[in-house]
């Protein structure tokens, strides 16, 4: 008797989870697009790396949204939100301060700092690099260390 009582709750579980929203992946919400975000919002939590094209047919845009996604974990280690851009027309207010034409891979610090532009894609090996010379990184590197 117990053992159909628990084959029936465990179907009865089952459905319900089946049903349910899961939560979001790391990767679904390291990427997303930029919207009406303001930079601003990250200051001192995140880094953002905004990719700016003028359709989402371009293709070094979907080059470098592959280069990332294939190396996502490097990036979420390094605390870092990316935004994409693909509308050219709606002036979205990340669009509006950093002005990209075309094109344009901009890195911007926890400080609010503009750190990197490239108007080509880039390896998340090399993001990484540049990410780890800035002065916060090398703060973050010594107190996980333990060396402060």
């Amino acid at each position: 008797m117990w053992h159909y009582l628990f084959v029936i709750f465990a179907t009865l579980v089952a459905t319900v989870a089946i049903g349910t929203d899961l939560p979001a992946t790391a990767e679904e919400d390291t990427i997303r697009p930029a919207g009406d975000s303001d930079l601003s919002e990250f200051k001192w939590n995140k880094r953002a790396l905004v990719v700016f094209a003028d359709e989402a047919a371009d293709p070094r845009f979907s080059e470098q949204i592959d280069l990332i996604e294939a190396q996502i974990d490097d990036l979420i280690e390094r605390d870092v939100v990316v935004l994409t851009d693909t509308n050219a027309s709606a002036l979205s207010p990340v669009r509006r301060k950093l002005r990209p034409r075309s094109f344009m891979l901009v890195l911007v610090g926890k400080d609010g700092t503009v750190y990197l532009r490239k108007p080509f894609p880039w390896s998340v090996r090399d993001l990484s690099r540049s990410i780890d010379k800035m002065p916060l990184r090398q703060q973050e590197i010594r107190s996980r260390r333990g060396d402060q």
